[in-house]
């Protein structure tokens, strides 16, 4: 059998030491000076030299695998696709290799998916928690297990955390509504006690309450996501038949996109009569006649600093705890992208 190729031979092939070739591998040329032509020819012959690290070794020495793993809500939403290869793009420019896994909003998956990360020993978790999960992730804090809450967030614990600004944002929302002349504004969201869903209804609620709108129940609606359709069915008819909305608010783009299906089949037209206003973006709007105006999340940012946060205080566990709530805008017809 051929011998595999070890640092040792990179090393006499390129014509440097062993160390070097180390440090190149091991994404820490830089930080050791090595120029970038070395560091590319000794990349390019471990590559011509079918060189494979033993990350068993490696981790053993090092009691790191270099690998994050990544559970989000559910990979088929846009933002969750998204914001899952932002995170791959970034980890792997640092030399890190990610894992994912969706709980599909479901408790029990979310359990099986993070426990087999763990025997994976992976470095450290990037978690987008589903309903359900705290006393999961109040464990994960109690065996000092590094990790960031990316999307979603428990109140008043101690938890790294990289969120939108849920409640500005929906406050952007509804004043935009309220510019356009709406008083009867509704508001769809999900039965769910997560708080980033709760500061969206609340930011809804003080952007009309700041503009002398007083909040009516019947023009708040909440559906169940495993009884998505049948429910958003009930809340669009009763909104514009028996309530008399003129304008709604969708607290997600799941939500927005069975809806706009539902009122496109009240009316064919009535996105001409009926302004509508989305939390996060949705490739389906751009097949619609109207312009569907939304909240832009900055997912770029959201990815980028979970991560950097997540590998600080894998290399550093006793820095302080690093909350974020990140700006969103609100993106309207003609306006250009500034995240």
């Amino acid at each position: 059998m051929k011998k595999k190729p070890s640092l040792k031979d990179i090393a006499k092939e390129v014509g440097v030491s062993v160390p070097l070739v180390s440090y190149v591998l091991g994404g820490k040329g830089k930080e050791n000076r090595v120029s970038d032509k070395t560091a590319k020819k000794i990349r390019d012959t471990a590559k011509a030299l079918n060189y494979r690290p033993n990350l068993n070794a490696r981790s053993l020495k090092t009691n790191r695998t270099k690998t994050i793993g990544v559970i989000l809500a559910d990979i088929s939403n846009p933002f969750f696709a998204n914001l899952a290869r932002i995170i791959e793009d970034e980890a792997f420019s640092l030399g890190y290799t990610v894992i994912f896994g969706s709980s599909d909003e479901n408790i029990r998956k979310f359990d099986r998916v993070l426990e087999l990360l763990l025997t994976r020993q992976v470095d450290g978790l990037i978690i987008a928690p589903p309903e359900g999960s705290k006393n999961t992730i109040s464990q994960l804090k109690k065996q000092n297990i590094p990790f960031v809450l990316i999307d979603r967030y428990f109140q008043d614990l101690d938890y790294n955390y990289i969120v939108a600004d849920n409640f500005n944002a929906s406050m952007l929302a509804t004043e935009y509504l309220i510019k356009k002349g709406h008083k009867r504004i509704a508001t769809i969201g999900y039965n769910s006690s997560l708080a980033h869903y709760q500061d969206r209804y609340n930011g809804y609620v003080e952007g009309l309450k700041t503009n002398g709108i007083e909040e009516d129940a019947n023009l708040v609606k909440r559906v169940s996501n495993n009884k998505l359709k049948a429910d958003m069915h009930e809340a669009i008819t009763h909104l514009i038949n028996v309530n008399n909305a003129t304008a709604i608010y969708f607290q997600t783009n799941t939500l927005a996109e069975e809806g706009l299906r539902q009122l496109i089949g009240l009316e064919k037209d009535i996105l001409a009569k009926i302004d509508v206003v989305v939390f996060d973006q949705n490739s389906t709007y751009h097949f619609l006649q109207n312009f569907v105006p939304y909240i832009d999340q900055p997912i770029k940012k959201m990815g980028y600093y979970a991560l950097k946060t997540l590998i600080e205080h894998i290399n550093n566990p006793d820095l302080n705890t690093s909350q974020l709530k990140l700006p969103a805008h609100l993106e309207e017809e003609g306006m250009r992208k500034n995240n």
